[in-house]
């Protein structure tokens, strides 16, 4: 058998790496290509989705506290809703324009839209992807 940490020859059976002293018997984490523990991300795919649904960022964050790919996506979807509260503000402001008010109300409240599909789109594949233009925002650490 070899040691999944250093790669030395471990006898069958043994518990403890001889030349490192890892654990044999700790299942694998598969690490893929976008930093995402393919575990991790498969157990909270759900999560992650349900983070991009309006207010229901704080679902993942409550109850996949120890998960960094539900928190990345509930960090995601907070800076989604606070750009949805700020365009739906300006959205109201400008129903007042008489004539084209109601147009353009309409319009700008569609936008977080292709956000929204994108978000959930890279949380249902597995991955920690940013949103484009307010993905860089972290404001969960």
């Amino acid at each position: 058998m070899v040691c999944k940490k250093c790669g030395a020859q471990v006898e069958n059976g043994a518990q403890n790496c001889p030349a490192c002293g890892a654990a044999m018997n700790e299942p694998e984490v598969v690490v893929t290509n976008n930093n995402v523990d393919a575990n991790d991300a498969e157990q909270n795919k759900v999560m992650g989705i349900l983070a991009y649904i309006g207010i229901l960022w704080l679902v993942p964050l409550l109850a996949a506290k120890g998960s960094p790919f539900a928190r990345f996506h509930a960090n995601q979807g907070l800076v989604l809703f606070i750009c949805e509260v700020a365009i739906e503000i300006i959205g109201v402001i400008l129903c007042f324009i008489p004539y084209v008010g109601g147009l353009l109300c309409s319009l700008i409240s569609l936008a977080p839209i292709p956000f929204i599909v994108l978000g959930i789109i890279a949380a249902a594949k597995g991955q920690k992807k940013e949103l484009p233009i307010i993905g860089q925002f972290k404001i969960l650490k």
